[in-house]
């Protein structure tokens, strides 16, 4: 009987919850998303970073939300959240607004003209948000949709024979999560210094042993060993290129919950990893909040 080694790594940061709107681009999603919240003094600001300042007249209003309104996406199935006629200008408060997430697989690839990403997951002031049931912090990991299966997982790999397994987990992340297979040799030997700076930081062996795993058989099963990378202020990771490549259709940051379904036994290292740092996983306490 012979195992069948892998690796897999996460990679997480703290972070909050705060929702964001449906767009096929990062930035304008984001502060779309706060302009309809509740109105206040920085809606008018918030628009005005994407749009006209003398848009907000009913020709404009009609002008700028005609195609934006059709359903469903470019491309897609998913059925655009639907606007009533008299909330569609940006300055019309609406609190129950509760848009479809949304982004389209050619920006979530990554390519150089999407806006980057960036920080969303703190306050103005920088401090980490709370979730709002449990009150701890949220964490993210980087995680890639599968091609071969088309489900979310941790990024990794097969060991291959002799390798360590610091090495397996720095080439495998490359190629997943920063597509360095298609890189250009200066691109890669930029990505290089960065993979170098990054696997040079603490980290901790989250597990190592038999996984469950479809490709199991009798005679023949996969074993792994998953690590984690903590990146608490994002000075590291949010400096990377994430852009899928390899085995990997689609690559992004995701909150962690117990609302995740991920490939094989990838939830369960998640779940250890919101216990190491003592981060947000589920909203229910369970039975031993009440021993």
């Amino acid at each position: 009987m012979f195992p069948s080694v892998s690796a897999s790594l996460g990679f997480t940061r703290a972070a909050a919850v705060l929702s964001l709107a449906v767009a096929l681009t990062a930035r304008p999603a984001r502060c779309a998303q706060r302009c309809r919240s509740p109105l206040s003094n920085s809606s008018a600001n918030c628009w005005a970073h994407l749009q006209p300042v003398n848009m907000f007249n009913s020709y404009n209003v009609k002008f700028y939300h005609s195609k934006a309104l059709t359903s469903p996406y470019p491309g897609s199935h998913v059925e655009r959240s639907q606007v009533p006629k008299d909330k569609v200008g940006w300055l019309v408060e609406w609190k129950d607004y509760n848009p479809v997430e949304y982004t389209a697989m050619s920006v979530l690839a990554g390519p150089s003209w999407a806006d980057p990403q960036i920080k969303w997951k703190r306050d103005g002031s920088g401090n980490k948000i709370a979730h709002p049931v449990t009150g701890k912090n949220i964490l993210q990991f980087v995680a890639i949709k599968r091609r071969d299966c088309g489900e979310w997982a941790i990024p990794g790999g097969m060991v291959d024979p002799g390798e360590k397994i610091s090495a397996t987990l720095k080439r495998e992340f490359g190629e997943e999560a920063l597509n360095s297979l298609q890189k250009s040799p200066e691109e890669r030997a930029e990505l290089e210094k960065q993979l170098h700076r990054l696997f040079s930081q603490e980290h901790f062996v989250v597990y190592r042993g038999y996984v469950d795993d479809p490709r199991n058989t009798d005679n023949a099963w996969m074993e792994t060993e998953a690590v984690n990378y903590h990146d608490e202020t994002g000075e590291t990771m949010d400096n990377l290129p994430l852009e899928a490549g390899d085995d990997a259709g689609v690559v992004k940051w995701v909150d962690i919950s117990e609302k995740l379904k991920l490939y094989a036994s990838h939830s369960y290292f998640i779940k250890l990893v919101t216990e190491k740092w003592g981060a947000h996983w589920s909203e229910d306490p369970g039975p031993e909040c009440c021993e």
